[in-house]
């Protein structure tokens, strides 16, 4: 008997949700990666985003996420399972989903995790923009995450301005007691060197002091998704 049927016949689907400081801080990207890294380790991995804005039909964070894994779009993703709310207006989902006459029930939300949950051993879910961003006029993204409780890995960058929405979503992130499993640090977006280097500093020690039990892991540019070398020493 292998050692991979062993870990799957004895392990449960594990859920983390995968969220950003802000839109555009390599969300899509870090979730892909982390999949392929779970890949490489033998386990059954999808991935789910649980809103897509500016878009239509097939989500395109999910098209990018098979890219990354280097797998073509499944059953689930032609199902809209693996992505249950797709609007076209680039928007807040309450307002995206409100301009189409719609608002976004959680509950539906759910019922495609829990389906996912059923057939893998790991499901990454990608968040949309940042934690406090309304999915409808009564809950906010970081209030589903504490409901579901499910662990986070929380991504930023070097941008200028982006040391304090990290410390800000941090501060959320302690209030509610939400189990935070790594802060992936994206230098691709930095464009000034010496910014970059001392918010990557300041927030290490930061981590280190106020999360002691995360994990701070970096990724940059990266050419050959199947050489990605960032994630071989994370604990998942």
């Amino acid at each position: 008997m292998s050692l991979n049927f062993l870990k799957t016949l004895n392990m449960k689907c594990k859920t983390i949700f995968i969220s950003g400081i802000d839109t555009n801080t390599g969300k899509t990207i870090a979730t892909g990666l982390v999949a392929l890294y779970l890949k490489k380790l033998g386990y059954k991995v999808i991935t789910q985003k649980i809103v897509q804005t500016s878009c239509n039909k097939i989500s395109e964070d999910i098209i990018k996420h098979r890219e990354i894994m280097n797998e073509k779009l499944n059953d689930f993703d032609l199902q809209s399972i693996t992505c249950p709310y797709i609007f076209e207006f680039p928007a807040s989902p309450h307002l995206s989903s409100k301009l189409e006459n719609k608002e976004i029930n959680p509950n539906k939300i759910l019922k495609a995790t829990k389906e996912l949950e059923k057939h893998f051993d790991y499901l990454l879910i990608e968040g949309v923009g940042g934690l406090c961003v309304p999915l409808n006029k009564n809950i906010i993204l970081i209030d589903y995450i504490v409901a579901n409780k499910y662990p986070l890995i929380l991504i930023t960058s070097g941008k200028l301005g982006s040391i304090n929405h990290t410390l800000l979503s941090l501060e959320a992130i302690k209030k509610r007691k939400i189990k935070l499993k790594a802060i992936i640090y994206n230098n691709y977006f930095s464009s000034d060197e010496i910014i970059n280097s001392d918010s990557k500093s300041f927030l290490k020690k930061f981590i280190k002091k106020d999360f002691p039990d995360s994990q701070f892991i970096e990724i940059g540019n990266i050419s050959n998704w199947s050489e990605c070398k960032c994630f071989d020493n994370f604990e998942i």
